[in-house]
């Protein structure tokens, strides 16, 4: 009977479909009329349904789950969703940084790991990566440093000439480029591999007490590491390998976790402390601040929607909540300005109404207006006002994730404390960390990228950066590349 099918095609607007197959032409051979407004729809939103890319972090996937905190740590903050037996939802993005959005999940290249939590205050956003460190120290260098990682003016190929020029003229770079040349350069599956803040951020208890803190989130299905040839026998038969193996983990009902730890410092410490604890590209010594367990995150629900769920999801590191805070962490506050504006600039200035990105507590603001908009603005529409509309509480948020500081505008490096230089911390890791097999394949992996195309000044600098890190590794790679 006419009409009874109840999954039939419309439009968006929720008008029935005629047909799915055939645009509305003059008779059977003629000529399409333009008013079929369905075809004109459907043409007009595919010309219309990519999105810009993200610049970095282009290319990834993501989950839902949740975050239950199983012990104690009042004693470091009040934030509600961080008190035991809380358990949040939450959102998670994984990520390549340099690629576009149809490159190989297994290049060599950090992993982004950002988690959205909606807590009862609003949303908390951790953006983070798979590395404990960070290239640069300086937000004045990350737009440069993301050319470089990216693809030449001139032909529009990416170039490790000058990815190499611009390591060894910033010698920060040297502990996550010898992270990132090293196994945990490309990861088995986004399930084995940690999360990490990398930043400092602030935690305040209900005294008001401060701490700085560093957010681990420990994979408990292991760490598991490719090859380079793995890697690149993988980006050649399936390019959505991590992409595809996280989604049908969560589908077959293996649910990842992963453990949150904690690196806890006293607020006071930071002032003596013999590196520069908001320093991104160092790491705290696990013997002075060793790892607290916190809790566990669990992803148990695949997107239904990649696009409105995943591509859309916007992580910013000013989503803060009462017990939480930024550094001083040069970076940090720097990016707790640039990931909303490139949220805007992407999304729309409304991006907050996308339901991915809408906390699950109550929104009372004054916003009005801009491409969009779906929520309803009310009267009044300005603060101060004694029409009854919200009013700032203190008492609710108190602004008490705060420091104190003096001086002069100036345009320069951080201080430097008794151990701060830019290759102990990277030593270390070749030394006291990599076996000699890992020192081997770091040693390899450094040889087979500084033979595709690396030139003169830039590879004698490269040598120099190695030995720099290792006099014995730079001697080694110095060997490989010349064939010596």
């Amino acid at each position: 009977m006419a009409g009874d099918n109840p999954n039939y095609t419309t439009t968006e607007a929720g008008n029935p479909v005629a047909s799915d197959e055939h645009a509305l032409s003059v008779g059977q051979d003629g000529p399409i009329v333009m008013h079929d407004h369905y075809l004109m729809e459907q043409m007009a939103a595919f010309n219309r349904e990519m999105i810009p890319d993200r610049q970095p972090h282009a290319k990834g996937s993501g989950a839902f789950g949740h975050f239950e905190v199983t012990h104690d740590v009042s004693q470091y903050t009040k934030a509600k969703f961080l008190q035991k037996g809380a358990k949040t939802d939450v959102v998670i993005r994984f990520s390549t940084v340099a690629g576009e959005s149809g490159s190989p999940d297994t290049w060599r290249d950090p992993r982004g790991f950002a988690v959205k939590f909606y807590s009862d205050d609003g949303n908390f956003d951790m953006v983070g990566n798979n590395t404990p460190v960070f290239f640069v120290r300086d937000p004045m260098k990350f737009q440069h440093f993301i050319h470089s990682q990216k693809r030449r003016a001139d032909n529009g190929l990416r170039d490790h000439d000058m990815q190499w020029d611009f390591w060894t003229l910033v010698p920060e770079s040297a502990h996550q480029v010898t992270w990132l040349m090293g196994d945990r350069g490309i990861p088995a599956t986004w399930r084995h591999m940690n999360g990490y803040s990398s930043h400092t951020y602030m935690w305040v208890n209900e005294d008001g007490e401060r701490f700085w803190v560093k957010y681990h989130f420990k994979t408990d299905q292991g760490i598991k590491c490719m090859t380079q040839q793995q890697a690149d026998e993988m980006a050649g038969t399936d390019a959505d390998y991590h992409r595809r193996d996280l989604f049908e983990a969560i589908e077959r009902g293996e649910y990842p976790t992963w453990t949150l730890k904690m690196q806890i410092m006293p607020f006071d410490d930071a002032k003596t402390y013999r590196i520069n604890p908001f320093d991104l590209t160092k790491v705290w010594p696990h013997d002075d601040y060793p790892l607290i367990d916190v809790g566990k995150l669990t992803l148990d629900r695949n997107p239904t929607d990649f696009h409105s769920q995943i591509e859309q999801a916007a992580f910013e590191p000013n989503n803060m909540v009462p017990g939480t805070g930024l550094s001083p962490d040069k970076m940090l506050l720097a990016r707790s300005i640039s990931y909303a504006d490139a949220h805007r600039a992407r999304l729309g200035v409304n991006y907050k109404h996308i339901p991915v990105n809408t906390p699950k507590s109550p929104v009372h603001s004054y916003g009005q207006g801009g491409a969009m908009r779906i929520k309803h603005a009310t009267d009044p529409v300005y603060a101060p006002n004694s029409k009854g509309g919200p009013k700032a509480d203190p008492q609710r948020y108190p602004e008490d994730a705060v420091w104190s500081t003096d001086g002069q505008f100036v345009r320069e490096a951080y201080a430097l404390r008794p151990d701060d230089d830019d290759w102990s911390q990277a030593g270390a890791l070749v030394r006291d960390v990599m076996d000699d097999a890992e020192r081997e394949r770091l040693v390899n992996n450094v040889v087979g990228h500084l033979s595709g195309g690396v030139t003169e000044p830039v590879l004698e600098r490269a040598f120099e950066y190695w030995r720099n890190v290792d006099p014995d590794i730079g001697k080694r790679i110095e060997q490989g590349v010349r064939g010596q």
